[in-house]
């Protein structure tokens, strides 16, 4: 089972169905005691890192999610999703984040033109052995929402790059711990592969 956390995230009925599309056993949810029993999370996100910090610890959330990364079990944070992760944010003024990945969020440049990016825009990838990425090309273009970034410092943690003004982590991942700064919800057929993917990593942990 996994569990997809609704701290009333926008993307989170279309990330949900995107899942259940690949065949995941899911169960939409706030509660810690449900993400504590649950085989894998996937942490949606869209909006500011701030508000969304904010919303987890006033469900009660912040612990539940970093037990489940310590714990081993897989975990799949998309776009806000991902940037939370790290330890602070710039966004709407410098705020603490989960503290998981080393780092901060910060702005896209002006010199990438349109911020926020909106659209389609190729990953390279640095870890196409991982199991997240099994089967997807390099190169490939996925869909992407934002305007600001995880600049982390442990590049052992990138698996994916993208350009846009700079060269941004667009993929992280370490053994259990994945996330995207794209949308794989809304990136058509490989970012359904890379959620299968996800979800076959949930089933094999579970074994």
């Amino acid at each position: 089972m996994i569990a997809v956390i609704d701290y009333g995230a926008g993307n989170l009925r279309s990330a949900v169905r995107a899942l259940q599309h690949v065949g995941a056993e899911l169960v939409v949810t706030d509660q810690a005691a449900v993400i504590a029993q649950a085989q894998g999370v996937v942490l949606p996100g869209v909006g500011a890192t701030r508000d969304t910090m904010q919303e987890l610890e006033r469900r009660g959330l912040i612990e539940a999610i970093r037990s489940v990364i310590r714990d081993g079990r897989p975990f799949l944070g998309i776009c806000v999703g991902m940037q939370v992760l790290a330890e602070e944010s710039e966004e709407f003024g410098r705020h603490a984040c989960l503290g998981i990945v080393p780092g901060c969020v910060r702005r896209l440049p002006e010199s990438a033109g349109k911020v926020p990016q909106i659209g389609w825009n190729q990953v390279r990838l640095r870890q196409p052995e991982h199991p997240l990425l099994q089967g997807i090309p390099d190169g490939t273009d996925f869909y992407f929402v934002h305007s600001y970034y995880v600049d982390t410092p442990d590049r052992r943690l990138v698996a994916g790059w993208t350009e846009y003004g700079v060269s941004f982590a667009a993929i992280l991942a370490a053994d259990n711990l994945m996330a995207t700064q794209f949308h794989p919800e809304k990136s058509g057929r490989w970012g359904l592969h890379l959620l299968a993917n996800f979800v076959r990593l949930v089933g094999a942990a579970a074994r």
